[in-house]
């Protein structure tokens, strides 16, 4: 019942992740556009109103007109629309699932004794501080002289985000690490939000109320923070999806893939905003190219096992004791694993016919990425991962 339970709200957590996740994504996006593609007000009597660009579209059979003032306009509409729920509910879910999944199951998802040998409560200890501590970094560094130059500031982000994905690989699972990337990246976006962007905006709605020129110092530092925001987003993303990719996360080079996907996705993102105002050079989506084929070339598959192999071929008899004792706790028709109500993917390894079925996936995940177990549960050990890899090899040459 309780491992039903855990699912359920799993589901119902990503479900809601994933549609906020859209609508603060998808307003952020939009707005990015929006200001790259104001133009200057055709009409002498807007410019004298304070419209400092306006912007005609179509869209849903009907013509839109939208206009930014220079910093606010000479009355304040009754009904004043603000985006901050979007980001706050991706965040609450985000952090709802990273409770849910990483936290309450550390010992299986969060921990992995093979990479550092933590106990639950210190591995949460330092999956908390690593995303409080991530923020405080980087706000510090926004609100220092090196803020003041993004040519500056940009290096130094760069640096300390490869410093994050190389520590995260050295303290937790593939998986979690990759995850803890993308949440200390979130995490920076959206307190962008909550700590600089909504306050600026509601000091230039109080000014505005008073009928007082609103300083324009607080709408510059929203601006600064919503385009960090918007080249951290593919970043994110990618490490939302990165857990159905083990030959990035289960990779002896993980890290260095994590970054390198990073700076491609930030780098896309300079393209697309440049290309939005007009004037964009290839040579950013040309890197972001060059820089997936390197990171691709990481994944090729090689065999990581390093003991010596034992002569012959391993055959089914063999290889079958190390599933039933390694495997079918979580993958069989009814997993006696206690956090796993159904075999996770749908991979079932009780019998002769399924182990054989499933043989590619089988030396995959155990002796090309050595991700299962997952943080090594069951303690599988290297002559039996050597006994896998011997016994695939030969049935591909028997097959």
């Amino acid at each position: 019942m309780e491992a039903w339970l855990i699912d359920w709200l799993n589901l119902l957590g990503r479900w809601l992740h994933f549609v906020t996740g859209i609508a603060w994504i998808g307003s952020s996006f939009y707005f990015i556009w929006l200001d790259n593609h104001l133009q200057p007000p055709t009409n002498a009597d807007d410019e004298a109103r304070g419209v400092g660009g306006e912007v005609w579209s179509v869209h849903g059979g009907g013509f839109y007109r939208a206009e930014k003032f220079r910093v606010a306009p000479p009355a304040l509409p009754a009904t004043l629309h603000w985006f901050k729920w979007e980001a706050y509910t991706t965040w609450l879910s985000g952090m709802f699932l990273l409770v849910l999944v990483y936290w309450y199951g550390a010992d299986v998802y969060l921990i992995d004794k093979s990479v550092a040998d933590l106990s639950p409560m210190v591995a949460i200890g330092i999956s908390a501080a690593l995303i409080v501590g991530g923020w405080i970094v980087y706000d510090l560094l926004c609100r220092s002289p090196l803020g003041a130059s993004e040519k500056v500031l940009a290096p130094v982000l760069f640096v300390l985000i490869g410093l994050l994905a190389w520590g995260l690989a050295q303290l937790f699972g593939g998986r979690a690490a990759y995850i803890h990337f993308g949440v200390v990246l979130g995490t920076i976006m959206v307190a962008n939000v909550f700590f600089v962007i909504i306050p600026g905006q509601k000091q230039m709605v109080a000014a505005a109320e008073r009928g007082e020129a609103p300083d324009p110092a607080p709408g510059l530092q929203a601006k600064q923070r919503s385009v960090h925001n918007t080249y951290f987003t593919l970043p994110v993303l990618f490490a939302m999806i990165s857990n159905h990719f083990a030959m990035t996360y289960g990779n002896r080079y993980s890290w260095i893939i994590l970054v390198a996907v990073a700076l491609a996705g930030a780098l896309i993102r300079v393209y697309f905003v440049a290309r939005h105002k007009g004037k964009a050079s290839p040579v950013p989506a040309v890197l972001a190219l060059l820089i997936l084929a390197a990171a691709s070339l990481l994944t090729v598959p090689v065999s990581g096992v390093i003991v010596t192999a034992p002569a012959g071929n391993a055959t089914l008899d063999d290889v079958r004791g190390v599933i039933i004792t390694r495997c079918v706790s979580c993958h069989a028709a009814e997993p006696s694993h206690p956090g796993f109500p159904a075999a996770p993917g749908g991979v079932m390894l009780d019998t002769d016919a399924q182990i054989i079925a499933e043989a590619h996936r089988i030396h995959q995940q155990t002796v090309v990425t050595r991700v299962m177990p997952i943080g090594n549960l069951t303690g599988i050990t290297e002559e039996e991962r050597l006994m896998i890899d011997a016994w695939y090899r030969g049935w591909i040459v028997d097959d």
